[in-house]
């Protein structure tokens, strides 16, 4: 009875296999990805951070824009600074949550200052992945006008530079220029019974 199973199996996973590789040899081009991770679960920014660590160990030089938490001494920002700086550039743009600066005017600034950064980032031929961490909420805001974060990424973004955008409430206008876009869904997050964030966890 057992062996039956097993040769099924095999039979299957064969199956699979053929399948599979007819349809990855259609698929030998590559480009410079733009890629949004939104919604409302946990893991939009630890999943962008996921990507330049693997970016870097691809040697692939890479940057980091961080449009909201740039107070906060993040696990990521001490791991690429301290551990990385010679692959990729980290520049905390930000001033922290909204709520927390309740000042709308220097918001703007510091978001302008980090799209002014984020393009000069992109431009450079030599770096191949810029992630704009938080981007989206300056966008919800409309400390950044999105019709303009689009065109700069279609018309002057280099054709093999991935470029990752998160945050949720993603703009309907990016989420069209995307060729990836992933949104989080929360399920169940400790926040609602009273735990606070953690370090390693969250930050």
């Amino acid at each position: 009875m057992e062996a039956d199973e097993n040769t099924r199996h095999a039979q299957k996973m064969a199956k699979i296999k053929a399948a599979r590789d007819k349809m990855m040899a259609g698929k030998q081009g590559e480009k410079g990805l733009v890629i949004v991770h939104t919604g409302k679960g946990k893991g939009k920014s630890s999943s962008g951070f996921g990507m330049i660590l693997r970016a870097i160990a691809h040697d692939m030089p890479c940057a980091v824009v961080q449009f909201i938490k740039g107070g906060w001494d993040t696990g990521e920002r001490r791991l690429l600074t301290e551990n990385f700086a010679d692959l990729c550039q980290f520049h905390a743009m930000g001033e922290g949550f909204t709520w927390e600066t309740q000042d709308r005017e220097r918001d703007i600034a510091a978001a302008r200052a980090g799209w002014e950064k984020a393009k000069e980032l992109i431009r450079d031929p030599q770096i191949r992945m810029v992630l704009l961490d938080e981007i989206n909420i300056a966008l919800r805001y409309d400390y950044l006008d999105v019709a303009e974060v689009v065109a700069f990424l279609r018309d002057e973004k280099p054709p093999m530079t991935h470029v990752v955008l998160t945050g949720r409430n993603a703009k309907d206008e990016l989420i069209e220029l995307a060729d990836l876009v992933t949104e989080m869904t929360l399920i169940k997050h400790p926040f609602r019974d009273g735990i606070k964030a953690q370090a390693g966890v969250e930050f």
